[in-house]
């Protein structure tokens, strides 16, 4: 596939790449990144969502893109919200407003949390719910759980957990507004009634990390982050609810395609226009399923600092346990973007890709308006994560987006054929990283070959300008499914 290189970390998909392109690809990563892109044929994907009908500016992808449903994971789209613009349930994906949640603590590594670290990982472990089936830590009703699609982190508010500081401190308050627990099937609500407060399996994961490096300190001091502190990172989503809502609506807007007169050259590029009753519908839909997302985030924050108390006898006031922010990686929204020089309501699918609004958004809580959005960026099992914040010159680049993590480069079928579950965990032990007990075949399947080097990736991303590096963070205590 032809490929023009347009800067050091930017490359262009042309027009005509693929028939009925209506905008040029835009590929940001170094050019061993892009490369295994164009091996694993998700730059074709790029291609293929700049046929979607009001497409503007360009089909992005960030440094982390792979192969995935209609959208690569790593994908950015924007469609004109006033005029023919569409919604496409793939370029969201089927895990709702998965994110990921960071926690940080007053505790030193070497001083508090080193000789008691696998008490902790152990109170962890029973702590949080996880696998595939259901389990989660905060039982609701039929009832509650219409209340949390609409109420979002508000609900287990109402019931005492957490605080308004952790809701200021979310992306949107914790709530999408425009939810419509309605048109959220009766097989959705059932998949998620037991799940409040639950892990979930596959890249999900609770990890107790250091702050190995700080790399921007103004930033770092904003986020109450130094060096050697212990902080907890959490990465889940919607769990089945939100899968279930995307099953649905994609077979309805792939039902619609035809009579609407709509042509794409992959089916799960599923579509509908934006003033179309059936995106009124799955919007509401998908806000319903964010606020399950939030919320679930919510719930597991209140076991980290249940266990942290447990292990430490004192309070999780005491021990400094506050959010530093939570933010979604799959998500559409309708914001406002400068497109050719004149501000436009638009439309933004990012699939595996993280908001990352610069310096002075009004979105932003007051707390970091003056340094950009924080963005985390997961490694692997077994590597660093990174913390970033948004840049001005990513809002214009790339409508505000940057990465969301390290990318596959393995199928979980090859990676449990290299590595057994029991094999890695040991690997990993032999490293200092510590792992609650869970699936050995679940395990082996987030081996960190199966991922891109996140180092790359962030460096991508700070190269082209999607965001700044704040700090690195390393692991040393795992919960996984």
């Amino acid at each position: 596939m032809q490929l023009e290189r347009i800067g050091e970390y930017e490359w262009r998909v042309p027009i005509g790449t693929v028939e009925g392109m209506r905008v040029p690809g835009i590929v940001y990563g170094s050019e061993e990144l892009v490369g295994g892109a164009v091996e694993d044929r998700a730059i074709l994907q790029v291609a293929n969502v700049a046929t979607l009908p009001g497409i503007v500016g360009a089909s992005f992808a960030m440094p982390d893109i792979h192969w995935g449903y209609g959208f690569p994971i790593g994908g950015v789209a924007a469609t004109d919200a006033d005029g023919g613009g569409v919604i496409s349930p793939g370029g969201v994906g089927f895990d709702i407003a998965c994110g990921v949640r960071l926690v940080r603590t007053d505790l030193s590594w070497d001083a508090d949390v080193r000789p008691r670290i696998g008490e902790l990982v152990a109170a962890l472990g029973n702590a949080t719910p996880r696998g595939t089936g259901a389990g989660g830590r905060l039982h609701v009703t039929r009832k509650d759980l219409l209340r949390v699609l609409t109420e979002g982190v508000g609900f287990p508010l109402d019931r005492g957990i957490g605080s308004l500081r952790d809701a200021e401190l979310c992306e949107d308050g914790g709530v999408l507004e425009g939810a419509l627990p309605d048109e959220v099937s009766e097989r959705a609500l059932t998949r998620g009634a037991g799940q409040l407060g639950s892990l979930g399996a596959g890249n999900h994961f609770l990890e107790v990390q250091v702050v190995e490096e700080i790399l921007e300190p103004g930033a770092a001091n904003a986020m109450g982050l130094f060096e050697g502190q212990v902080c907890v990172m959490i990465h889940c989503g919607s769990r089945g609810l939100g899968h279930q809502v995307c099953t649905d609506h994609v077979a309805t807007m792939d039902r619609l395609m035809r009579p609407l007169g709509i042509d794409v050259p992959d089916r799960q590029l599923a579509c509908a226009p934006l003033e179309h009753e059936a995106s009124r519908r799955y919007m509401g839909a998908m806000n319903a399923a964010a606020n399950f997302a939030r919320a679930n985030r919510h719930v597991l924050a209140d076991g980290v600092r249940a266990s942290f108390e447990q292990v430490f006898r004192r309070s999780a006031h005491d021990l400094g346990l506050l959010l530093v922010y939570d933010v979604a990686h799959n998500l559409a929204k309708i914001e406002e973007h400068e497109v050719g020089g004149q501000r436009r309501r638009v439309c933004v699918h990012r699939k595996g890709a993280t908001r990352a609004f610069g310096p002075g958004h009004p979105s932003l809580p007051e707390a970091y308006r003056a340094i950009g959005q924080p963005v985390f960026v997961p490694g692997s099992m077994g590597t660093a994560s990174f913390v970033m914040v948004g840049t001005a010159e990513g809002e214009r680049k790339a409508f505000a987006s940057t990465c969301h993590g390290a990318g596959r480069v393995m199928s979980r079928t090859r990676a449990r054929k290299r590595i057994g579950g029991r094999e890695l965990a040991r690997q990993l032990e032999g490293e200092g990283i510590l792992l609650a007990p869970g699936s050995p075949k679940l395990l082996a399947e987030e081996a960190p070959f199966a991922y891109k080097d996140v180092g790359e990736v962030v460096r991508s991303c700070e190269g082209a300008g999607l965001a700044r590096s704040v700090a690195r963070l390393r692991p040393v205590g795992v919960v996984k499914g």
